[in-house]
């Protein structure tokens, strides 16, 4: 089944106001030396009454200026410099218990996970588990899998269709999305055209990957 010609006319005009490419507007220009013959070994010239010869008094002056002063002599019965000890090694001091304390109460108060949020998002709108995982296209050993495992975490795609599935707000999705580690991003054309569907209330699976293959995304559990 092929897109039809208005939908993906929408789907292209929302992509071209939303998703931010990230090609170079403008070629860099490449840099030109201060001077072009320096850099070939070859010192700019000067002009006019300016310009000469060095000459050998140039070269005596530039050797005096050069030259390296002697040491001065020690003074007679002078005291040896002190010697400085050597600095003691700082033993690894460890962390202060109180950034211990507060991991491990930010540990304790971890917000809801995925997995919770999604079997709360199913109950609050009264859906069977099977419709659910039917819609977002997850056979019943994964979904049960989900359900028994509270820490999992899914793929993006998986993510996703589990937002299509419920007919989630964009706020919600978003936020289902972060439990899972991901968000929408308007630097891809994935998460743009999801965007456009969860926006317009397009909630069809299987029309969410027509409209991928057409813009050569990646497709969801498909």
């Amino acid at each position: 089944m092929r897109l039809k010609k208005t939908l993906l006319s929408e789907i292209t005009e929302y992509l071209r106001l939303h998703y931010e490419s990230h090609e170079p507007r403008f070629a860099a220009k490449e840099s030109q030396p201060l001077f072009p013959r320096a850099a070939k070994g070859i010192l700019p010239r000067a002009k006019g009454s300016a310009a000469r010869k060095p000459s050998d008094t140039d070269d005596a002056v530039l050797l005096d200026e050069c030259a390296v002063p002697e040491p001065a002599a020690p003074a007679v019965n002078a005291a040896p410099a002190p010697i400085e000890a050597e600095p003691e090694r700082m033993a690894a001091m460890p962390l202060p218990t109180a950034a211990y304390g507060d991991l491990s109460s930010r540990l304790d108060t971890l917000d809801e996970s995925f997995q919770e949020a999604l079997f709360r998002l199913i109950d609050e709108r009264g859906m069977r588990d099977s419709v659910c995982y039917k819609r977002a296209g997850v056979d019943r050993k994964h979904f049960s899998k989900i359900r028994s495992n509270p820490a999992y975490r899914p793929s993006k795609p998986t993510a996703v269709a589990f937002a299509i599935a419920l007919e989630l707000s964009l706020e919600e999705a978003t936020e289902l999305l972060r439990k899972a580690g991901y968000a929408l991003s308007h630097s891809s054309k994935f998460d743009v055209i999801v965007e456009y569907f969860i926006v317009n209330r397009r909630f069809d699976l299987r029309e969410l990957n027509e409209a991928l293959y057409e813009f050569d995304q990646p497709l969801i559990n498909g």
